[in-house]
């Protein structure tokens, strides 16, 4: 017997059918309800479909956090085009690989860029390109389009591009399936009520930015929009909007933290979502003392945001684990033969579920080596304790082998924020004939602190094993941070191999 896709209906159409007058955007003090936004992405779509975009055509979005950013989405959306979702943050010749790699057919982006835009137009590309201020200029073009009432749960909606942490990244395919399930599992966890607004200073070229726009829609719930961070801005706009939730990494919330000082964040606020890594254990503390609720999460482009998070239950008696499973996801932890590994053994973490990609554009190869049987290998390094609750130690990339002793930088990077005098820190390995590799610490110190190296030596000496002291600690300005404020240790280890004196 034949089995129909599942589907299921337009979500900005039928959200703006259940709640019209709900606030779905606030942006630099402008608030556009789910109608208007529904109305402003209708218009757009048939913009987009005047310059010969159509249902299953590849296009690069390349655009800063704005109203405006959100209402192309979901237009393209609305067309059934997919939106190649590009990093701003990337070269001119990072872009235009990936836009040929995926095979784009058009570009839309802005006049910020437009040193960027001359360099790709120069290499006389197989894409149109066009800026929203273009899009914008147009007259409304009186055309039929053939917008999607309902959406396949297996077509791809987007795609974005891993860092690449090994040679060239690839493009993380993402179906409409991927971002609605991964928005149920978020909210079976989180719950929903009609006060809920969500900030998101996030990039909405990265996930955890993007997977915001899916819920808001999804819920029902207005998304406060920021473009860029300011932990100033932050803090007084939790209170002047009633902000409950935040999507946040370590680096902010330790901003955030600093600002407040002996302040405290409004009543209403229940949710710091943190990701991006593992925290220290002093920074969680920081937080508990300060009265913000922190819920810590695990989850990455290939799995359309989170896939595990520490529920509010559990946040204060598992403070450090990354949770258990949302609902509809599965973990296991195995070892390099792909054996599970009983309670609190470390390996590889990987993931089921299906909010789980599909795989990797045009990479048939890295695909099969990634997602065995439906399980998708990570590549990050963890356990799980005797309850199911997952720990990340590390990336596997960034695991340090000392005389055969696995060193975790994420927990002597925590050991160094821990020092009033540190504001960053960023650990990783070098060769070392006697051991095989020994770490080396970067860090910026606070402004207006003083801390010298065998001071900062002398206080991992009390908390840590002699093994995992850094063999070296350089102080910097400044530590190497892809959009998403997570830590490009690759970066400082391509440094330490230039031997620059400066990150």
């Amino acid at each position: 017997m034949m089995s129909l896709p599942q589907q299921i209906p337009n979500w900005l159409k039928k959200r703006a059918f259940l709640t019209p007058e709900r606030p779905a955007l606030i942006f630099e003090n402008e608030t556009l309800t789910f109608q208007d936004t529904y109305n402003r992405a209708i218009d757009m779509s048939k913009k987009l479909a005047a310059i010969s975009i159509k249902h299953g055509d590849f296009v690069g979005v390349l655009l800063r956090n704005h109203y405006d950013t959100v209402i192309i989405f979901y237009a393209l959306q609305m067309l059934g085009a997919t939106a190649v979702i590009l990093n701003n943050r990337l070269t001119g010749e990072e872009l235009a690989w990936q836009l040929e790699d995926s095979k784009c057919t058009s570009l839309i982006s802005e006049d910020q860029f437009s040193t960027t835009l001359d360099l790709l137009n120069a290499k006389q590309p197989s894409y149109q390109i066009w800026t929203k201020q273009q899009l914008l200029s147009l007259e409304q073009p009186n055309i039929e389009t053939d917008l999607r009432e309902e959406f396949i749960l297996d077509e791809v909606c987007s795609i974005m591009y891993t860092s690449g942490t090994t040679g060239f990244p690839k493009g993380v395919i993402q179906t409409y399936g991927n971002h609605w399930w991964s928005a149920i599992g978020s909210v079976l966890n989180l719950g929903l009520t009609d006060k809920d607004i969500w900030l998101c200073n996030m990039p909405l070229f990265h996930i955890s930015g993007y997977s915001i726009l899916i819920r808001s829609v999804v819920y029902g719930m207005p998304i406060l929009l920021h473009d860029g961070f300011n932990e100033r801005k932050v803090i007084d706009d939790i209170r002047t909007y009633q902000v409950t939730i935040m999507s946040v990494v370590a680096a902010s919330l330790s901003r955030i933290v600093k600002e407040l000082g002996s302040e405290r964040l409004s009543e209403q606020f229940r949710c710091m979502l943190l990701g991006g890594g593992p925290a220290s254990l002093s920074l969680l503390d920081s937080c508990k003392n300060s009265g913000i609720p922190v819920f810590q999460t695990y989850g990455m482009t290939e799995t359309a945001s989170q896939i595990v998070t520490l529920s509010p239950v559990d946040s204060i008696r598992k403070l450090g684990s990354a949770g258990k499973p949302l609902f509809p996801a599965q973990l296991k932890i195995v070892n390099r033969d792909g054996l599970e590994l009983s309670a609190n053994e470390e390996g590889e973490i990987v993931v089921k579920g299906p909010n789980v990609t599909p795989g990797y554009l045009y990479r048939e190869t890295e695909t099969a080596e990634k997602i065995c049987d439906s399980w998708l290998h990570t590549g990050d390094i963890g356990y799980v304790d005797e309850e199911g609750f997952l720990y990340v130690l590390d990336r596997r990339a960034d695991l340090i082998i000392s005389g055969g002793e696995n060193i975790y930088p994420a927990e002597i990077e925590g050991v160094l924020l821990s020092h009033e005098a540190i504001a960053e820190a960023g650990v990783v390995g070098v060769d070392d004939e006697k051991w095989g590799q020994v770490p080396v610490a970067f860090v910026v110190r606070e402004a207006g602190k003083a801390v010298t190296e065998a001071e900062l030596l002398a206080y991992c000496q009390q908390k840590i094993a002699n093994y995992k002291i850094p063999k070296k600690i350089m102080f910097t300005d400044s530590l190497p941070r892809n959009a998403s404020n997570k830590l490009m240790r690759r970066s400082l280890r391509e440094q330490l191999e230039r031997g620059d004196d400066e990150v």
